[in-house]
């Protein structure tokens, strides 16, 4: 960021200035923080150790994973020095670089969740080519798409982003450093960026959310076809985790970001973005563990690994 006033500090106003809220905000987002990361780096150890969870359908939960503890990280723990400190202060450079990896995080984690819907459709649809199709090399290259197209998606409206200029207020009135609390305090026209993130975030949640629908558009007909409940209800079974994510990430997005300007009031979004950054990773390895009986059981083998570990190191002792 270029700095045409000499700004060297944002002020981030938080959620609340009520002592006892704080307390409890502070509480629950240091819990819910610690959950999502445990949560998170449990789903990649246990794809990483266990032979059995090499498909290309965990080798992208895996990267999910990663993506989700890097974004709740950029997010949580400097909004809970604020509230254990009462430092609400951030630094230019610091709020520009949460910014941009804010964008950077969100923007790869819609892109992985089209490819994961594709993997599931694969996996459905054409199961007989599934690992052809789904090769590792694949994978990778998808995977190494998501993050440069992502990287080559944020860039423009940063450039734009870097010229802002503010003259009356550093005032944030947000938790951490988003775009649309940002172009509210600027006192330059803002009219254009805001069209220009406008139409970004509308072309990306358009053409992953098209991806997503498609693939269990195909997926549902071909599940109805199969002659077996049983094999129907296993299908829906493998599909419904992923289902539910991009249910709740879309959802949120949504919410925040689709509005005509972001000169708007941001109130009610900063109870949602506390939602998407501290609930959503979260819930995200429970809804993935608990509806999948390959990674319970790959869970409950590791827990009973450690324990016969421990037993054995005891008993030589």
């Amino acid at each position: 960021m270029r700095n045409h006033t000499r700004l060297t500090t944002f002020i981030l106003l938080g959620l609340t200035d009520d002592p006892q809220l704080r307390v409890l905000i502070f509480i629950f987002m240091l819990v819910t923080y610690m959950l999502s990361v445990t949560g998170n780096l449990t789903i990649i150890t246990l794809i990483f150790v266990n032979s059995q969870m090499k498909s290309a359908m965990y080798f992208f939960l895996q990267n999910f994973s990663f993506l989700e503890i890097s974004f709740t990280t950029v997010c949580i723990p400097r909004f809970l020095y604020s509230l254990s400190t009462g430092d609400k202060t951030v630094t230019y450079n610091g709020c520009a670089g949460q910014l941009f990896f804010v964008l950077f995080f969100g923007v790869t984690e819609f892109l992985l969740l089209a490819i994961m819907s594709y993997d599931r459709y694969v996996a459905i649809c054409k199961p007989l080519h599934y690992v052809t199709i789904m090769s590792k090399t694949v994978c990778r290259k998808l995977v190494i798409c998501c993050w440069v197209g992502s990287l080559l998606i944020i860039l423009p409206p940063l450039g734009f982003g870097l010229t802002l200029e503010f003259c009356d207020s550093n005032i944030i009135d947000h938790f951490l450093c988003d775009a649309s609390p940002i172009l509210k305090i600027s006192c330059t026209d803002t009219w254009l960026l805001e069209q220009i993130l406008v139409a970004g975030a509308v072309l990306i949640l358009a053409l992953t959310l098209v991806c997503v629908v498609l693939s269990y558009v195909y997926i549902i007909k071909t599940i109805l076809k199969f002659p077996s409940a049983q094999q129907r209800k296993k299908a829906f079974s493998t599909c419904s985790s992923h289902m539910i994510v991009v249910s709740m990430t879309y959802g949120g997005c949504i919410f925040i970001y689709i509005k005509p300007s972001a000169k708007d009031q941001v109130a009610i979004n900063k109870g949602v973005s506390m939602l998407t950054t501290s609930i959503a990773p979260m819930l995200n390895p429970f809804i993935y563990t608990l509806r999948n009986k390959q990674a319970k059981q790959a869970l409950s083998d590791s827990i009973k690994n450690l324990l016969l570990f421990s037993k054995n190191r005891n008993a030589i002792k």
